[in-house]
């Protein structure tokens, strides 16, 4: 049942791309972007904050929200089948770790949501849109995080909070810093990039069926800025295209 409220793919890149190589690519980056986020994680919650100058600290929790944000990307590819599209069981396993990593979200409440963000996009049915009267940046993305955060949720981000200090020592200022700060963080870089930009109403109205636009950014900083998620109407397109794979789409649409 859950395998039925995957989204689907398209079928005309299944036949002109080799499906096991495009597995391998994303599969080794899903990994490498886990294990840059634990080490770095690790490193971090143990660095002695006293021995350095604020800006490395500052430069530690941008960082530490670059990765959180590529832990999320990696989670939504999962959601669209396209980490390890040969097993979906794997694809899934990798989905539901990374959004645990992230902040404890459910895997598969995310799939339903999601789903329905991309059958309903600018909908009163899209459960990431606003409504008129919540169309400014902050109050969307609040009602934005209401939709995807619970109590249940939190109750568990805070007991991890005090175990994690009490067991293993983790001074909390560095669990604040580099554990607290940068989800936070990143939801706010998924949101401004890959909701507020390419999903508000233009002036003169949607233009495509989608109701996306495009962040028009040079490949480097679209990167930089959210994975290249702000190539959004070209995600909407081809949802069967991994993360790095969207510059592509993108360059034969310009």
């Amino acid at each position: 049942m859950f395998q039925s409220q995957q989204i689907s793919f398209n079928s005309r890149y299944f036949h002109s791309t080799n499906l096991s190589k495009q597995a391998l690519y994303s599969i080794i980056i899903a990994f490498v972007i886990m294990i840059v986020w634990a080490i770095s994680l690790t490193f971090l919650l143990h660095f002695n904050l006293s021995q350095v100058n604020f800006l490395w600290i500052l430069l530690g929790v941008v960082w530490q929200t670059f990765i959180y944000t590529g832990l999320f990307i990696t989670a939504h590819d999962a959601m669209h089948g396209v980490v390890f599209p040969i097993n979906p069981k794997i694809n899934n396993f990798i989905g539901s770790l990374c959004l645990l990593a992230y902040a404890l979200f459910n895997y598969k409440q995310l799939v339903k949501k999601h789903s329905l963000h991309h059958h309903n996009p600018a909908s009163e049915l899209d459960p990431d849109f606003h409504d008129e009267a919540s169309d400014h940046l902050f109050v969307w993305y609040f009602k934005f995080m209401r939709s995807y955060c619970n109590w249940k949720q939190l109750i568990g981000l805070m007991s991890l909070f005090y175990s994690i200090d009490y067991v293993f020592h983790i001074s909390a200022i560095n669990l604040i810093l580099f554990w607290v700060i940068p989800p936070l963080l990143s939801s706010l870089q998924l949101f401004y990039f890959g909701t507020f930009l390419p999903h508000r109403e233009p002036e003169g109205g949607y233009t495509n069926c989608h109701r996306a636009q495009t962040n028009p950014l040079p490949v480097f900083w679209s990167f930089i800025a959210c994975y290249h998620f702000g190539y959004h109407e070209e995600h909407h397109e081809y949802p069967h295209l991994p993360w790095w794979k969207l510059p592509e789409a993108y360059s034969t649409k310009k």
